[in-house]
């Protein structure tokens, strides 16, 4: 279930195209010489308005129509909308109204910390029980302002750093493993489904870097901890993760109500003794560098290992194979071309080893804006601000809630040429520059994670680690065909 919820999130219709323009995005400088316009749409009457916006982005329109036909019917990237969930389905505090934001422009102001807090507003104004992590605010809940926030962002940061000396040397272990089993696979049945062994190699792969142990030593936890981190993270996110199945069963059963921690309480349980146990040096730092509790190290060691990190790369990285392995256009002979320049295939590629490869570094960049991991980001105006698009202003007031739909705003045809088109080398020579407009980690490519800010700790671990995968599937084959999911040849290295 959790698989089929993750994939839904890259499925995104093409918009209009436009010539690129490489505008500033600061509002200051520009907000003076656009019109001043009164924010389009409405929430509509209340209970009436919600269900039917409720209706038409799980049901009638999926997520992407939804807010598409509205930015049309309003000629405008900004307007007033209603998001699930909402009463009656949930209780009356759970706001569904919001102020859309869905162009380049408008979208960079929910990384401005100094006018927007992230105070509990992850997945918008319903957040998930914090049972489901051990009855804490983690620190993806915090806002910057707050003091805890500061404590966990820098031990999150602390944990990448940390991990960094053996993440390459298991991300190898764990890739070749993967790819072996998919070979196996391939000559078995035709074709290998990216998972379960790409859910395997990550979730192998990241718990012996973050964690410091790998799950080896532990069978029982090896072999379902995959299945367990996606039941986890799935009834969190279903009351508002569209699947698009079978209708209207999706809506009373998976948007109805919020999901109880029972469900996952005894694996989740099992996932904690093990940090315990064997990962104890990283809640050893946690405790005594960071001031943190025992069980607030754990849980959010925990929430970034199994939402941040494994949820992310297990939608990413499906996402990059498809890109690559379903082209015609000759993209894999000029990536094997640069890989076999740039590296030395008697040694293992780092990190290092893959930062000259800009064509390689140019596809997970665009993967990233095509598909974007996270389709939707949240703040909540911290005091009345002027917000800029390009071709307006508006006036938000304090306590407003902005939703930014992702995929719209990096398909912003002000900012990308042929927005709907995947180019492989959109982001090589000067189109690097684009980098500053490319939003997927809650901040600009160019950005650096901090405690002062929401951006994500691990921002440039993913594209190092994308960049590294590409580049040792094509030291290991010539060609890899396949796509939607699936690996349907392979060609080995001659």
């Amino acid at each position: 279930m959790a698989t089929m919820m993750m994939s839904r999130m890259m499925s995104i219709p093409p918009s209009s195209s436009s010539p690129l323009v490489t505008e500033s995005l600061s509002a200051p400088s520009s907000s003076s010489k656009l019109p001043r316009r009164t924010i389009p749409g409405s929430h509509g009457w209340p209970l009436i308005g919600p269900i039917s916006d409720r209706l038409d982005y799980f049901w009638f329109q999926g997520p992407d129509a939804f807010f598409r036909s509205r930015m049309e019917k309003h000629n405008c990237t900004v307007f007033r909308t209603n998001v699930p969930p909402s009463f009656p389905f949930f209780p009356r505090s759970v706001n569904p109204n919001v102020i859309a934001v869905v162009d380049c422009k408008s979208f960079s102001h929910l990384f401005d910390m100094e006018i927007v807090e992230k105070r509990d507003v992850l997945v918008g104004d319903f957040m998930p029980s914090t049972q489901f992590t051990g009855d804490a605010r983690v620190c993806a809940y915090l806002d910057t302002s707050e003091p805890k926030h500061a404590q966990l962002k820098k031990f999150a940061i602390d944990i990448l750093k940390r991990g960094s000396e053996v993440w390459v040397k298991q991300l190898h272990a764990n890739l070749h493993k993967f790819l072996d089993a998919s070979e196996s696979d391939i000559a078995k049945a035709g074709s290998a489904s990216y998972s379960p062994h790409l859910q395997n190699f990550i979730f192998n792969f990241l718990t012996a870097s973050l964690v410091g142990a790998d799950p080896a030593i532990d069978p029982e936890l090896a072999k379902s901890g995959p299945s367990n981190l996606n039941t986890w993270v799935a009834l969190q996110v279903l009351p508002i993760m569209p699947l698009r199945v079978i209708q209207p069963l999706e809506e009373i059963f998976l948007h109805s109500y919020p999901y109880p921690f029972a469900l996952v309480s005894g694996s989740y349980q099992k996932l904690y003794n093990f940090i315990e146990q064997h990962g104890g040096e990283v809640v050893r730092r946690g405790v005594e560098e960071f001031g943190l509790s025992t069980s607030e190290a754990i849980h959010n060691l925990i929430f970034v290992l199994g939402f941040n990190a494994f949820g992310g790369f297990s939608v990413f990285l499906p996402s990059l194979f498809d890109a690559v392995a379903s082209d015609k256009t000759g993209l894999q002979a000029r990536l094997r071309e640069e890989v076999r320049k740039l590296s030395d295939p008697s040694t293992i590629l780092g990190f290092n080893s893959v930062k000259d490869m800009e064509l390689v570094n140019s596809v997970v960049y665009e993967t990233l804006r095509f598909n974007p991991p996270v389709a939707l980001q949240y703040a909540r105006a911290r005091k009345d601000f002027e917000l800029t698009s390009h071709d307006s202003v508006f006036d938000i007031k304090k306590g407003e809630l902005l939703c930014g739909y992702q995929p719209l705003a990096m398909r912003d045809g002000n900012i990308f040429d042929e927005p709907e088109s995947f180019k492989p080398d959109r982001f090589v020579g000067e189109g690097e520059e684009l980098l500053n407009y490319l939003f997927w980690s809650n901040g600009p490519q160019t950005g650096s994670p901090s405690e002062s800010n929401k951006q994500c700790a691990g921002k440039d671990y993913v594209t190092r680690s994308a960049s590294l995968i590409l580049a040792n599937v094509f030291q290991r084959y010539d060609s890899i065909s396949g796509g939607s999911g699936k690996i349907t040849a392979v060609e080995k290295a001659k």
